[in-house]
């Protein structure tokens, strides 16, 4: 009979300390921000968490992903940011679908839980900064056309998560890279907001620890890179 998976149990120290200290300042920020809000606060426990299995290369992530990017679109759309309600209903979310399928199709070994590395070459960089470019020149006029609240700042936005979401999707290390940048991005939009209304402050909160954990989660990535290709 299969063991039941239980991903908690393949926390390390480093790992369980990262994940309480992001949940921590996440909760300060909730409390001490002014007008309480709820939806923001979930998502962003839900973010923190998803991004300690993520820099494991555990597919659970993944799946707490798409959730978040729910609950932060639903946020962004409430602030006017529709260039993040956007990406992250019509990217995020089908980008973190699409991981999971392509990561529980390459799992780096048969039964466990960590995913096979890939390796990017130049030509796919090149198709993946056109890509890029076209994604943004759409977004751009459509959130133009909408209205978009900071509309310079939320098209970099989008810029930087189409870029990590397809690098995430591939399976490659610098996936982290990628959305640590976006992750600088959205610390900026978000702050604007809470210099207006306090209780943003707490997704400010989110997306520095998202800081955190995606640094971290490149340099897992690196060594977990190195590990599999000694063991292959």
């Amino acid at each position: 009979m299969k063991r039941f998976y239980n991903p908690i149990a393949n926390l390390t120290k480093f790992e369980w300390a990262l994940w309480l200290s992001s949940v921590t300042v996440v909760a300060l920020a909730f409390f001490l921000g002014g007008r309480m809000g709820v939806i923001s606060f979930i998502a962003s426990l839900l973010g923190v968490t998803a991004l300690i299995f993520v820099a494991k290369g555990d597919v659970t992530g993944q799946f707490i992903l798409v959730f978040f990017a729910l609950l932060y679109a639903w946020v962004s759309w409430e602030e006017r940011y529709y260039g993040e309600m956007l990406t992250y209903v019509g990217m995020s979310a089908p980008a973190a679908i699409l991981a999971i399928v392509s990561w529980v199709r390459h799992p780096f070994k048969e039964d466990g839980s960590e995913v096979e590395i890939n390796r990017i070459r130049g030509k796919e960089y090149v198709f993946l900064c056109f890509l890029t470019l076209v994604v943004t020149a759409i977004f751009y006029f459509l959130l133009k056309i909408l209205g978009t609240a900071q509309l310079l700042v939320s098209t970099v936005s989008v810029t930087t998560s189409f870029f990590a979401a397809y690098l995430t999707f591939r399976r490659s290390p610098y996936y982290a890279l990628a959305y640590g940048v976006n992750d600088v991005v959205l610390i900026v939009l978000w702050m604007l907001s809470a210099l207006r209304d306090p209780s943003y402050f707490s997704m400010v909160a989110c997306f520095v620890m998202f800081l955190f954990n995606d640094l971290y989660g490149f340099f897992n990535w690196l060594r977990m890179q190195k590990r599999q290709a000694g063991d292959r």
